[in-house]
C-alpha cells in the first residue's frame, strides 16, 4: 500500500495516526496500529483515488486578516514540501497563492492533465492550517500549445510574433488561446470549486500586454462599428476631416498607441479593456458555475498601471487586490496610499495585496532593500488602506529562471532569511489584531475623482513633459491626507453624496453623465474643488466647446482664458499669492477669469510673462448649498497644504484621529460598532503621541492615553 494514500485515508476518515518526520526532509512516514491495516486497505480500495474535494484536515476557522504567499510546490520535489509548509505554519501565514504558472506541470502534452501533486499541495497546506487561492495558469500557456498553435501567440506593435520562454506571450484576444484558457479553467473549478481548503481564485496574473495582429485589428474595427453604429458619427466624433483623416469603410481604422487621433487613441485604450475583460470573463464564468459562492474571484492588478480601466475590468470580480512593489527605494507612503486607496476604489471596499515584496525585488535599476521594520511597517500601512490579506512574492526562489534574486523569505537552501522573523512577527500581530478589525472598512469625509480616460489624454498630450498626472493627483492627495486622515479614490460618475468635500486634480475628460453627477453634487450641498486641466475634453477625447472647465464652467462662474506650460527653473516659474500664501506655480498655469459677481478670487499670479501678471489663479464660488473652487496654478507642498486646510474648514471636515506629528501616519477604519486607528512612525526619531482618549492598545494588550513610536513603529489602536 502506498504510503503517501494510507496517511491522506486515514486522516480522511479520522483514524488516529502516529507521524513521524524524517529528519533528511522526505514526506512524513506513518506508524498506524495493525488492525487498522485491512480496514484501511479496503477503504482504500473503494475510495482510491481520493477525490480532490476530500480533505485530510481542514484549517482553522478564517482568519480576519491574512497573512500569505506565493508557493511553487510544482517547482520543489514534495519531500520539501512539509519543510517549507513547517515554517509558514510557524510564521502565521494562513494562505497560499498556487498554481498560476504551473499550466505544464497540470498539463504537461495537450488533453494530459495531471492534478495529483496539485491535490497533494493543497491537502498537505490543510495539515499546516494553510488555506489556498488558486491562480489560473494561464498567463504562461506550456509549449506544446505555442508550437501547435502558434497563432495563440501574441504580435507585437512591430509586427514579430513572440516565442516561448517568457510569460504573456499569449494573444488575449485570440478566440483558440481563449478556449484552452477555459478549459483549463473549467477544470480546476470542477476540481478544487468546493474544497473548503480553497479560499478563492486568481485568474491569471497581472494583465499586461496586448496583440497588434491582423486578428486584433479585426475585432477593433468591430468594436468600432458596434459603438459608433456608422461612420459619419465616428467621423464626426473624431473631427477626421482634421489631416484628411475621414473614414469610409471600417477597416481603414488602423491601430494606434500614442500619436493620433485622440479619439482613436482613446477608442483604442476602451477595445483593450472592453478586451481584458471579456478575456477574463471567458475564465470567470465557468469558474463561478463551477464554485462554491464562499469562493472569490480575484485578479492581481498593478497600483498605477494604466494599461487598460481598471474599473470596466474589476466590474465582474467578487474583490479587487494589486500587487504592491517600491522597487528601489523605500516606502512613499502617500504615494504608495494614494494605489492603495485607488484600488479600494475600483469595488470600493477592502482588498487584498496579493504580492508585495520581502525586502527587495530583482527588477528595478538598483534593487535596494527594505530597511529593518519597514517591511512591517509597510504591512500595517496596507491594512490600514483597507487591505484585509497582505501575501509576500516570493516564499522561496526557484532554482533558476528569470527571478532567481528577488527577495523570498527563506532560501533555496529553505532555511529562513532574514527577514523571515519580522514576517513572523507580522502574522502574530495579524492574529492578535485581527478580532478587533474584524467587519472594519475605511470610512472617509473626502474624495479624489480618478479617471483612466483622463491619465491617457494627459499622457498623450502633456504639453510639458513634467505634467505626469500621477504626480498631480498626489500633490492634492499628500495634503488632504494629512488634514482629513482619510482619502477615498473614486470614478467621477460614482455616488458622491456622502463626501463633504470632492476634489478633481486634472479631470480632463468630463463625460456628459460626469458633469451632471457633479453639478449635483454641488447643487446638494458638496464642495467640489476642480484642479488644472480639468473639464478640458468630452468623452471622445475632442476638445468641449467650452472653455474649460467645460460643462462645469457655467456653475463655477468662471474659466480658464488660457493655459501656459511652465518651465521648471527658478526664472521661469510664476509667484502666486493670496489666501494659502506665498508660493509659485511651476509646470503649469492656468488664466483665470470671472463672470459672475459672486465667483471669488482667492489666488492671483504675480509679474512673470506678462499675460498672467495679476491674473485669478484660483477661484471660488457658492452655490446654493454648495461650493465649486478651481486652481489653475500647480502650487509647492506649504500652499497645498494651507489650501486643504482651507477645503476641509469650508466643507466641514474634521481629521478622523486628532494631531499627530509629521511623519506618523494615521489609518482609521470602523464597523461592526468599533472604531480602530492604526498609527506608524515613518520619521527617523520616535514620536509620542497624545491620545484624544483613552485607548486600548491591541499590540500590547494596555489602555493606553499617549503612545511613544520608534522608526517604523506601530500601534493598533481601539476606541472605547
Amino acid at each position: 500500500m502506498n504510503t503517501v494514500s494510507l496517511i491522506r485515508i486515514s486522516s480522511y476518515y479520522g483514524c488516529i495516526a502516529k507521524f513521524n518526520s524524517n529528519p533528511a526532509g522526505d514526506r512524513m512516514t506513518v506508524s498506524l496500529p495493525k488492525l487498522l491495516v485491512p480496514a484501511l486497505a479496503a477503504l482504500l480500495a473503494v475510495a482510491a483515488p481520493l477525490p480532490a474535494n476530500a480533505q485530510a484536515q481542514q484549517p482553522e476557522a478564517h482568519p480576519p486578516l491574512y497573512l500569505g504567499a506565493a508557493w511553487y510546490p510544482e517547482q520543489w520535489p514534495e519531500s520539501r514540501w512539509d519543510a517549507d509548509l513547517t515554517l509558514m505554519e510557524q510564521a502565521h501565514i494562513r494562505f497560499v497563492r498556487v498554481g498560476e504558472f504551473a499550466w505544464s506541470t497540470m498539463e504537461p502534452t495537450e488533453g494530459d492533465y495531471q492534478w495529483e501533486w496539485l491535490d497533494h499541495a493543497i491537502a498537505d497546506a490543510a495539515h499546516h492550517h494553510i488555506y489556498v487561492v488558486l491562480g489560473t495558469p494561464t498567463a504562461a500557456p506550456p509549449a506544446w500549445l505555442t508550437t501547435k498553435y502558434p497563432e495563440t501567440l501574441r504580435i507585437g506593435e512591430d509586427g514579430r510574433r513572440d516565442q516561448h520562454g517568457n510569460r504573456q506571450q499569449f494573444d488575449w484576444a485570440n478566440p483558440k488561446y481563449r478556449e484552452f484558457a477555459r478549459d483549463i479553467a473549467e477544470r480546476m473549478a470542477k476540481r478544487y470549486g468546493h474544497n473548503p481548503n480553497v479560499i478563492g481564485w486568481q485568474i491569471d496574473n497581472e494583465y499586461a500586454r496586448e496583440s497588434y495582429g491582423p486578428e486584433d485589428q479585426k475585432q477593433f474595427d468591430e468594436w468600432c462599428h458596434q459603438h459608433y453604429k456608422t461612420l459619419d458619427n465616428l467621423n464626426t466624433r473624431w473631427t477626421t476631416a482634421y489631416w484628411s483623416q475621414t473614414y469610409t469603410d471600417w477597416s481603414q481604422i488602423p491601430i494606434e498607441e500614442k500619436y493620433g487621433n485622440p479619439g482613436l487613441l482613446l477608442s483604442w485604450k476602451h477595445f483593450v479593456s472592453d478586451t481584458w475583460r471579456s478575456y477574463q470573463k471567458n475564465q470567470l464564468d465557468v469558474i463561478r458555475a463551477n464554485a462554491d459562492p464562499s469562493q472569490f474571484i480575484t485578479t492581481n492588478m498593478m497600483g498605477w498601471f494604466d494599461g487598460y480601466d481598471h474599473y470596466t475590468v474589476s466590474q465582474d470580480l467578487d474583490l479587487a487586490s494589486w500587487d504592491d512593489y517600491v522597487g528601489e527605494g523605500h516606502l512613499d507612503p502617500y504615494r504608495n496610499g494614494a494605489a492603495h486607496d485607488l484600488t479600494r476604489g475600483f469595488l470600493r471596499k477592502n482588498f487584498w495585496v496579493m504580492e508585495t515584496q520581502p525586502g527587495f525585488v530583482n527588477w528595478a535599476p538598483v534593487n535596494t532593500p527594505l530597511d529593518k521594520g519597514e517591511v512591517r511597517a509597510m504591512a500595517w500601512h496596507d491594512i490600514g488602506h483597507g487591505a484585509d490579506a497582505v501575501e509576500y512574492w516570493q516564499w522561496r526562489s526557484a532554482l533558476n529562471g528569470q527571478e532567481e534574486l528577488h527577495g523570498t523569505l527563506v532560501g533555496a537552501d529553505g532555511t529562513p532569511v532574514p527577514l523571515y522573523s519580522e514576517v513572523k512577527q507580522i502574522g502574530a500581530e495579524f492574529a492578535k489584531a485581527g478580532p478587533v478589525l474584524a467587519g472594519t472598512s475605511v470610512h472617509s469625509e473626502v474624495a479624489i475623482l480618478h479617471s483612466y480616460d483622463s491619465r491617457w489624454a494627459i499622457n498623450w498630450q502633456r504639453h510639458n513633459k513634467n505634467f505626469d498626472p500621477i504626480t498631480q493627483i498626489v500633490s492634492y492627495y499628500k495634503p488632504l491626507r494629512q488634514v482629513a486622515q482619510s482619502v477615498d479614490i473614486v470614478q467621477p460618475t460614482v455616488d458622491l453624496s456622502q463626501y463633504k468635500l470632492v476634489v478633481a486634480p486634472g479631470l480632463e475628460v468630463i463625460t456628459e453623465a460626469a458633469a451632471k453627477n457633479l453639478i449635483a453634487y454641488v447643487q446638494n450641498g458638496g464642495h467640489l474643488v476642480l484642479g488644472q486641466r480639468t473639464g478640458m475634453k468630452n468623452e471622445d477625447n475632442g476638445l468641449w466647446p467650452q472653455r474649460e472647465p467645460g460643462p462645469l464652467a457655467d456653475l463655477l462662474g468662471g474659466r480658464v482664458d488660457q493655459f501656459y506650460a511652465i518651465d521648471d527653473k527658478p526664472g521661469d516659474t510664476v509667484p502666486v499669492t493670496g489666501l494659502w500664501g506665498a508660493t509659485t506655480s511651476k509646470i503649469w498655469a492656468e488664466q483665470l477669469s470671472t463672470s459672475s459677481p459672486d465667483t471669488q478670487v482667492l489666488m492671483r499670479y504675480g509679474k512673470s510673462n506678462g499675460w498672467l501678471d495679476g491674473q485669478p489663479a484660483a477661484i471660488t464660488r457658492k452655490v446654493g448649498k454648495g461650493q465649486i473652487t478651481y486652481i489653475g496654478a500647480w502650487m509647492d507642498d506649504a500652499a497645498m497644504l494651507n489650501a486643504a486646510r482651507w477645503m476641509a474648514k469650508t466643507s466641514g471636515v474634521t481629521p478622523a484621529f486628532g494631531p499627530v506629528p509629521d511623519g506618523v501616519d494615521v489609518y482609521p477604519r470602523e464597523g461592526n460598532g468599533k472604531k480602530v486607528f492604526i498609527l506608524v512612525n515613518f520619521n527617523k526619531a520616535p514620536q509620542t503621541v497624545k491620545l484624544p482618549s483613552t485607548m486600548h492598545a491591541v499590540l500590547s494588550g494596555k489602555d493606553e492615553s499617549t503612545v511613544t513610536l520608534n522608526h517604523y513603529g506601530v500601534a493598533v489602536l481601539q476606541a472605547k
